[in-house]
C-alpha cells in the first residue's frame, strides 16, 4: 500500500500540520536551499511543526549551474541546522530540473551525491526530476546505487503510474494542485511506489 506524501517551500501556507497528517500525509519534502547560497526563510519555522505532528520530514536542495561543492555544502550545513540529518528524517532529495543544467545533468548528480554523502555522513539521497528528464536527460544506472531513490514528476492523476519504470523508482509526484487538510491552495502530492516505503525512505 503506497505510502502519501507532500513536498513544499515558502510559496506552500500551512494552517494546521495535525490536519495535514490526519489527512493520510505522512512524509514531507521541504525546500531548504537553492544553489551556492539561498535559504528558504519558511523552513526553519515549518519543519519542526511537521515534525511534531508526526510527519517524517526530509529537505531539498534546487540545483543550479555552478559549484557543486559549494552547493553540497551549503545544503549539508542547512539540513544540519534543522536536523534533517538524524535518525527518522526523510531522505534528502536533490532536485534537478533548472534548464541550465540539463546537457551536464548526469555529471552533476554523480558529483553531487558522491560529495554529499562524505560531507553529509549519510547514504541515503533522492534525485528528484521530471518524466522528460527522466526519460532523455538522466541515466539513473551511473549513479543510483542502492541507497539512491529516484523521484519522478508526472501529473498524470495516476498516483503510483507515471509511465515510466526503474528499479531504483520510488516516489511519483503526481500532481502540483492537490488537495490537503490543514493547506490551503493546491499542492505538490507524492506517493511512493510498489517496493518501497516510508521506512525505506528515511535515516537510520
Amino acid at each position: 500500500m503506497a505510502d502519501h506524501g507532500i513536498d513544499i517551500s515558502h510559496w506552500n501556507a500551512v494552517d494546521d500540520w495535525q490536519a495535514v497528517h490526519g489527512d493520510d500525509i505522512v512524509f514531507c519534502s521541504h525546500k531548504v536551499t537553492e544553489g551556492v547560497d539561498h535559504v528558504d526563510a519558511q523552513a526553519a519555522q515549518k519543519i519542526p511543526a511537521a515534525r511534531d505532528a508526526g510527519i517524517a520530514v526530509g529537505g531539498y536542495h534546487f540545483a543550479r549551474p555552478g559549484d557543486v561543492a559549494a552547493q553540497v555544502d551549503h545544503f549539508t550545513r542547512l539540513l544540519t541546522e534543522n536536523d534533517l540529518l538524524t535518525d527518522g528524517s526523510f531522505v534528502p532529495m536533490l532536485d534537478v530540473e533548472a534548464a541550465e543544467l540539463r546537457d551536464g545533468a548526469d555529471a552533476f548528480v554523480g558529483d553531487f551525491v558522491n560529495r554529499f554523502r562524505k560531507a553529509a555522513g549519510v547514504g541515503r539521497i533522492a534525485v528528484y526530476s521530471n518524466l522528460d528528464w527522466y526519460q532523455h536527460v538522466l541515466k539513473p544506472d551511473g549513479w543510483a546505487d542502492d541507497e539512491v531513490f529516484c523521484w519522478v514528476a508526472r501529473f498524470n492523476g495516476d498516483p503510483g503510474n507515471p509511465g515510466w519504470s526503474h528499479s531504483r523508482l520510488a516516489l511519483h509526484q503526481h500532481t502540483d494542485r492537490g488537495s490537503v487538510a490543514g493547506i490551503p491552495g493546491g499542492v505538490d502530492r507524492n506517493v511512493t511506489l510498489d517496493g518501497f516505503g516510508v521506512g525505506d525512505l528515511t535515516l537510520g
